[in-house]
């Protein structure tokens, strides 16, 4: 955990930038928005962590996010009493999404870049080939409440981050590390491996599930609505100093670069800079963190045979 300090020192060095470029930052209302902002990029965060420990990717979330709002919108269509059904369905098309990357991952033997970039093609040209590009229907008022009230979005996110950490102490997490860091040594010390990754595709497929619920609340219905999500969560996961390449890094600090990619959104933002910039800066995050996991790496794996 000593390695996530650093993130949570930028985090809180923004938030004060933040404040002093705009002091309604500093009131409930203010920072109850920013939290309505980042709690669907954190849970994804959280679901990324999950799969990027354990030595994969998972590019599909994105797609998976506006599929989930294209689809509540075209099945409730104002209708109230749809509501719960449709929130239920949601969760299981996440649940089924992660599924199946987690299976062609592991039965397959296809890598998870490949099979999670064709799931991502696959869901987009779902949405297009099914709305026309136009998203028809509407969200009912009791679906758009636990985006649009800061309440329900922080108590999500909160129960998302008691549940992540609880799974990371229990035997779940230390398989997992153990899987992401030597999956050779991991099987011979007698863990399931496949059935650990596939697990941490299904976490992510019902994290997209549910920051699709809240992004559809927060900002409505388009068909963009999950456009990049998927960049921006491992860039978030990076930057909380999770290795790509699994084995290393805590879940608390992936959500925490949820929080400093926000925050660092929303001061380009208060300074008037272009939000085109925000795709630069995801990059030079992702470049910069493998560059320094490279360099750390060798040093850490010859430990064990000097001692």
């Amino acid at each position: 955990m000593k390695r996530a300090i650093p993130i949570f020192v930028v985090l809180a060095g923004l938030l004060v930038a933040i404040a002093a470029a705009n002091p309604f930052f500093l009131e409930p209302a203010g920072f109850l928005a920013f939290l309505k902002r980042v709690a669907p990029l954190a849970i994804l965060a959280a679901g990324q962590y999950f799969v990027i420990v354990s030595g994969e990717f998972d590019l599909s979330v994105g797609s998976l996010v506006t599929v989930e709002v294209v689809v509540a919108a075209r099945l409730i269509d104002g209708d109230e009493a749809m509501t719960w059904p449709v929130l239920v369905l949601l969760v299981v098309i996440g649940l089924l999404v992660g599924l199946v990357n987690g299976l062609v991952t592991t039965k397959l033997r296809v890598p998870s870049f490949i099979t999670t970039l064709g799931a991502m093609l696959i869901l987009s040209g779902a949405v297009f080939l099914w709305t026309g590009g136009a998203p028809r229907g509407a969200l009912s008022q009791g679906f758009r409440v636990f985006g649009r009230e800061g309440v329900w979005a922080v108590a999500i996110l909160a129960m998302v981050v008691v549940a992540a950490v609880l799974l990371m102490r229990a035997d779940f997490g230390r398989t997992l590390v153990a899987t992401g860091d030597n999956e050779k040594a991991a099987r011979l010390s007698g863990v399931r491996v496949d059935r650990v990754r596939v697990f941490a595709f299904v976490l992510s497929g019902l994290s997209a599930a549910v920051a699709g619920i809240l992004l559809g609340g927060f900002a409505g219905v388009s068909a963009q609505v999950g456009q990049s999500l998927e960049f921006q969560a491992i860039t978030a996961v990076v930057l909380g100093g999770v290795v790509l390449g699994g084995g290393r890094g805590h879940v608390v600090a992936a959500i925490a670069g949820a929080f400093t990619l926000e925050a660092l959104f929303t001061l380009l933002n208060l300074h008037g800079i272009s939000g085109a910039l925000e795709y630069a800066v995801q990059g030079v995050i992702i470049i910069a963190a493998v560059a320094v996991g490279g360099l750390r790496l060798p040093a850490l794996r010859l430990t064990p045979s000097k001692v």
